[in-house]
C-alpha cells in the first residue's frame, strides 16, 4: 500500500519542504524501531539519536501525515483534570511527577524549538482557556485556585479583563497561563525530522509495517519491501493506530477535529480580536478553539463531520457563523481553507502507556494535548528504552484495555457531540 498524501489544509500550502525520508527499501538491524513519525515518535527519535542509539522510524505516509501535521497548532499545557484531582487519583509521588510534567510541557517543547533553531513560527504567547457560562465560569475559578497553590504563573481573568484580552463578551471568564502559545505545527514536525536525521536517526517515509514478531529476544518488522530487526520497540501510531498489535486500537477512539482559516486580517482588526496573540479553547462540553497565526490569519477549530473533509468548507459553516457571533466586524472576509484530521481520544481523558514487555513501549491517546505532552514524552519515552524499567516515567504504566462496543464509537460520537452541544446550550 502506498503513502497518502497530506490533506490540503493552511499547513501543506504555507510549510517548507518535506526533508527526504526515503522509503526503507533494504533489510535492517537497529538497536530500537519506532513505528510513527508524529511528534511523539520523531521526539523519542531525536533524543535516543542524540544519546547514540542506532534508531530508526517507520512511517507509513510522511512524517506529520496524521494530527502532528494537521492540529490547531496550540500548544497547551497540563491534562484534562485538575491538578487535586491527579493527585487523588495517583498519590503524591507519580501525581505530582505528572503535574510538574504536563503543566511545564510547553517550556519543554519551545526550549527544545529554541536549542535545535527549527524555524516554525514558535511563540510563547500564552494559553487562555475560557469560561462559556456560569458553570464553567465556577469549573475555571476552582483551577485557578488549584494552579496557585501549587504555584504556577496562572491568572485568573475576569469579564472586563477577558473581554480585553478576547475583543469579545463571549466569556465571563477566563484563566491565563504565559506557558502556553503555538505554532506552525507542519513546520514543526519537518524541523523536528531534520533535527533527528541531523542527529543519526534513520527515518523512512512511505514504509507501512504490516506486521511485527518477537523472537528470541529481538523484534522483527515487516514493511512491503523491507524488514527492521532491533533489540527494542516503540509503538506511537495515536489516531491511526491498526491491527499490529493486540486491542490497541480498541482501546482508544479516533475523533475527527475540523479546522477553517481565514485570508490575513488587517493589523487594526486582529489587533482588537486577539491583542496579545494568546491561544484560546473554549472550556466545555464541546470545545471551540482558536489563535491568530503570525499573517494574522484566523485559525477557529472545532469538533465536526467524523469523516474526511477534502477540502469542502459548507460542512464547516457552523464554525464561520459561530466566528462571526464573536467578532462582528468578520462578517463577509474570505474563509481560504477548511480541513480536518483524527485525533485519539481515550476513555478516562489520559495519555496510555503501556510496556507488553521489557524491550517495548506503546505510547498513544494525546486526547487534543499532543504538541506539548507528546514532545515532552519522547524524551522520556527514549529515557526508558536506553534505561529499561530503573527509570522514572511521568505517566501511569496500564495494561491495554479495549473499549466495549468499540465497533460503534462513529455513532456514539456522533451523539456525544450533539447531546454535548446541548448541554453548552442549556449551561449544564
Amino acid at each position: 500500500m502506498s503513502a497518502v498524501p497530506l490533506p490540503i489544509s493552511l499547513y501543506t500550502d504555507t510549510a517548507r519542504p518535506a526533508p527526504s525520508t526515503p522509503t526503507l527499501d533494504i533489510d535492517r538491524t537497529a538497536s530500537v524501531a519506532i513505528i510513527g513519525a508524529g511528534f511523539a515518535g520523531l521526539s523519542a527519535a531525536l533524543h535516543l539519536a542524540e544519546m547514540g542509539v542506532d534508531v530508526c522510524v517507520l512511517e507509513a505516509n510522511e512524517p506529520g501525515w496524521g494530527a502532528s501535521g494537521r492540529n490547531g497548532g496550540q500548544v497547551n499545557p497540563g491534562l484534562k483534570f485538575n491538578p487535586d484531582e491527579v493527585l487523588g487519583r495517583f498519590g503524591r509521588d507519580l501525581g505530582q511527577r505528572m503535574i510538574d510534567m504536563a503543566w511545564s510541557a510547553p517550556d519543554f517543547t519551545f526550549d527544545l524549538i529554541s536549542r535545535l533553531g527549527i524555524d516554525c513560527d514558535a511563540r510563547q504567547n500564552g494559553t487562555l482557556r475560557a469560561a462559556t457560562n456560569t458553570r464553567t465560569a465556577k469549573a475555571i475559578d476552582a483551577t485557578a485556585n488549584q494552579c496557585a497553590a501549587h504555584g504556577m504563573p496562572t491568572r485568573l481573568l475576569d469579564a472586563r479583563e477577558t473581554a480585553l484580552a478576547t475583543g469579545t463578551d463571549r466569556y465571563p471568564a477566563a484563566l491565563f497561563d504565559p506557558r502556553g502559545g503555538d505554532l506552525h505545527p507542519l513546520n514543526y514536525a519537518r524541523g523536528l525530522v531534520t533535527a533527528a536525521q541531523n542527529a543519526g536517526a534513520s527515518i523512512h517515509g512511505d514504509s507501512r509495517v504490516v506486521s511485527t514478531r518477537r523472537q528470541s529476544g529481538k523484534w522483527f518488522l515487516t514493511t512491503d519491501k523491507a524488514t527492521v530487526t532491533a533489540d527494542k520497540l516503540l509503538v506511537v501510531t495515536n489516531a491511526c493506530t491498526g491491527g499490529l498489535w493486540p486491542n490497541l486500537r480498541k482501546s482508544l477512539v479516533p475523533v475527527y477535529s475540523s479546522i477553517v482559516a481565514t485570508e490575513p486580517l488587517p493589523d487594526d482588526l486582529a489587533a482588537r480580536m486577539l491583542p496579545q496573540r494568546p491561544v484560546l479553547y473554549e472550556s466545555g462540553h464541546i470545545t471551540v478553539y482558536y489563535r491568530l497565526d503570525r499573517k494574522n490569519r484566523l485559525l477557529m477549530g472545532g469538533r465536526g463531520p467524523q469523516r474526511e473533509l477534502s477540502g469542502q468548507t459548507g460542512p464547516l459553516d457552523y464554525l464561520k457563523r459561530y466566528t462571526e457571533s464573536l467578532w462582528p466586524g468578520l462578517a463577509g472576509i474570505r474563509w481560504t481553507h477548511a480541513w480536518n484530521g483524527q485525533l485519539a481520544m481515550t476513555t478516562d481523558h489520559l495519555p496510555h502507556l503501556h510496556e507488553p514487555t521489557e524491550d517495548t513501549l506503546i505510547y498513544l491517546g494525546c486526547n487534543g494535548r499532543g504538541v506539548a505532552l507528546a514532545t515532552t514524552m519522547g524524551k522520556q519515552l527514549a529515557q526508558r528504552l536506553v534505561g529499561g524499567q530503573s527509570v522514572q516515567i511521568d505517566l501511569p504504566l496500564t495494561g491495554i484495555k479495549p473499549m466495549r462496543f468499540h465497533a460503534f464509537w462513529p455513532i456514539g460520537v456522533h451523539a456525544a457531540m450533539i447531546w454535548g452541544r446541548m448541554k453548552d446550550r442549556l449551561g449544564m
